[in-house]
């Protein structure tokens, strides 16, 4: 089924693409449900920076607000002040901006709620449907069960009402120290499902919030607040990941529980899961990239061998392509594994249409141009980009003294080496046909510099007489190029055997990384983990290398985060470490596109 969008918020007015996500808004509309609107969030922890897992919920769920004409919200689901930075929501609300998000008013904080939640909270304990719990976590958690034995009551699980008050208002209040007591939802301790097993709904903690201060000392636990918010903001569909299927119910019982009894029933939200996706090479798990970040492994969250998206954006990836890239990979039940070539695929393509073309030399071998002649330069028309024929030329200088590429020569060349050799005719890009006369050596026997000549009659490329060359060869100016600072990226993990989707170290992202996890210590202590191997193993000791460089003169202004293709090299970005005097350049992809030629080939 397909459904032609015509809201105005919607970016090309693009066809719609039903996904079962899509078709369940779409019947809830038509049978009336949520006033007849939609209205989807995307609600972050400030505990860390945003990765690619995040862009996959990000454009669900800004997607099909804007399929619906709905509304989009932001929220921080800001719950946990130990974690939570004031640095995390401003790199948060700067890399959705960048994705192409916006929220326009519709930006909330959990801890806005808190006065709300707690009043639910209190009208819970008046019901007999919560308690407040004098055991230790590690008492709580081994009181919880396991999957296949039911769970033990606390012994304060049938405290009267008016004393689990008491003790409710002076927890608030701050008369009790961190983790000494708990406030628990009386639900079922023998339920298959594990979260019902009477969950935390609130600890003491003694820590200022970035949000709001000093105003509290008792802080709700993430599944409770969680769908307390969604019903706050009103919000139609609450979309999540997969994980999530099994807190579902205990969502719902919340809010049932809360509407027990009103002659007014709060708004229940409707859930919906979906799959995350595992990208090959590629590590988002929080704390193996606060390992790294720690470890001095990497340069910090904006590493351009990061997922994270200032660690991508910083690599000079484009917004567009990682929407185009979500677009195309859909929404599914099933985890799945995504080769890390059809992601850069979808950047190749869109750097390929957007990079203006320059030229640069990142191996440099000096050419001389004998019957050059000394002194003289010449300003040559380049071409900014053929993708894009309203993107013009510029001049490039030419001169006696140039630079090419090492790996574009070879005195013994094989038989299907067609670049420069002794006595060879090739094509310098833009320029003239030059032949190499002589090579020479220094005292252990390398190339330090050729000799050639050049033909007059071929400026600009072509031969008059029609004659053919088999090469055409970038180079620079060696008395105009600028010197720069070549920073090579390759993927951070090393490959791995066919199990690599269950491999938790490629996951993307699990339920703890969405921004939508439940902070239950008990739970965790439950599900448990298997070991596993160490992963710092697979890290690539090539995933940077760093070089100096000979850049045309032409980048001699360019700013931080400008793209290019360096032509025959790659697409590079202008980092940030960039100054008046020092030019650094981000290898962004090479220009080899391995998912294209796979599918050219029908691999793919």
């Amino acid at each position: 089924m397909t459904t032609t969008n015509t809201t105005p918020e919607s970016p090309n007015a693009e066809p719609m693409r039903m996904d079962f996500i899509r078709q369940a808004v779409a019947e809830d509309l038509q049978a009336g449900k949520g006033g007849g609107k939609v209205i989807t969030r995307f609600p972050p922890e400030p505990n860390g920076y945003l990765h690619i897992g995040h862009a996959k919920a990000i454009w669900i769920d800004y997607g099909i607000a804007t399929d619906f004409g709905g509304e989009f919200h932001l929220r921080m689901d800001d719950t946990n002040p130990m974690k939570e930075e004031d640095e995390y929501v401003k790199a948060i609300l700067d890399d959705v901006r960048w994705l192409g998000v916006e929220w326009g008013e519709h930006l909330y904080y959990a801890s806005d709620c808190f006065e709300q939640m707690y009043d639910y909270a209190v009208d819970l304990i008046r019901k007999g449907l919560a308690y407040v719990d004098d055991q230790t976590p590690d008492e709580i958690s081994r009181s919880r069960g396991t999957l296949t034995s039911p769970g033990t009551a606390s012994p304060y699980r049938d405290r009267p009402a008016e004393e689990n008050l008491d003790l409710f208002t002076r927890m608030r209040k701050g008369e009790f120290p961190n983790g000494s007591r708990v406030l628990r939802a009386k639900i079922d301790m023998a339920s298959p499902n594990l979260n019902l097993r009477d969950p935390v709904m609130y600890r003491i903690l003694h820590a200022p919030h970035p949000h709001r201060g000093s105003d509290w000392c008792i802080y709700p636990m993430y599944d409770w607040a969680h769908g307390i918010e969604d019903s706050i903001e009103g919000i139609t569909h609450s979309l999540c990941d997969i994980d999530f299927e099994n807190h579902r119910p205990l969502y719902d019982w919340f809010i049932d529980a809360i509407n027990q009894g009103r002659q007014t029933p709060i708004h229940h939200p409707r859930q919906i899961e979906f799959a995350r996706f595992n990208l090959t090479y590629t590590i988002t798990s929080k704390r193996k990239l606060r390992e790294l970040i720690d470890g001095k492994l990497v340069r910090g969250w904006d590493d351009p061998r990061l997922p994270t998206l200032r660690g991508m954006r910083r690599r000079g990836y484009v917004p567009d392509a990682i929407r185009d890239f979500m677009r195309h990979i859909g929404i599914s039940k099933v985890v799945t594994t995504i080769d890390a070539a059809l992601f850069e695929h979808f950047q190749r393509d869109n750097l390929n249409r957007t990079s203006p073309r320059v030229m640069a030399v990142l191996d440099p071998l000096k050419v001389v141009i004998t019957n050059y002649p000394q002194g003289q330069s010449e300003q040559l028309d380049a071409v900014n980009n053929p993708e894009d024929p309203s993107g013009g030329t510029r001049k490039v200088p030419f001169s006696r003294e140039l630079y090419i590429e090492r790996e574009d020569f070879m005195e013994d060349p094989p038989k299907k080496f067609f670049r420069l050799a002794p006595g060879r005719e090739v094509r310098l890009r833009y320029a003239y046909f030059i032949t190499c006369t002589e090579a020479i050596k220094d005292a252990d026997g390398n190339v330090v510099e050729l000799r050639c000549t050049y033909d007059p009659a071929t400026r600009g490329g072509d031969a008059p007489d029609g004659r053919k060359v088999k090469a055409t060869l970038h180079w620079v100016s060696a008395d105009h190029a600028l010197d720069a600072e070549a920073r090579l990226y390759d993927y951070l993990l090393l490959p791995e055997e066919e199990d690599a989707a269950a491999d938790a170290n490629t996951a993307l992202p699990s339920a703890a990384d969405t921004g939508e996890a439940p902070d239950d210590p008990a739970a965790v202590a439950i599900t448990g983990s298997a070991p596993e191997r160490d992963w710092k193993e697979r890290l690539n000791p090539n995933s940077l290398q760093t070089i100096s460089a000979k850049v045309e003169p032409s980048l001699a202004g360019t700013q931080p985060l400008d793209r290019f293709q360096f032509e025959r090299l790659g697409y590079f970005c202008t980092d940030r470490d960039t100054t008046d005097g020092k030019l650094v350049f981000n290898r962004t992809l090479t220009l080899k596109d391995t998912w294209a030629k796979e599918k050219k080939k029908g691999g793919a």
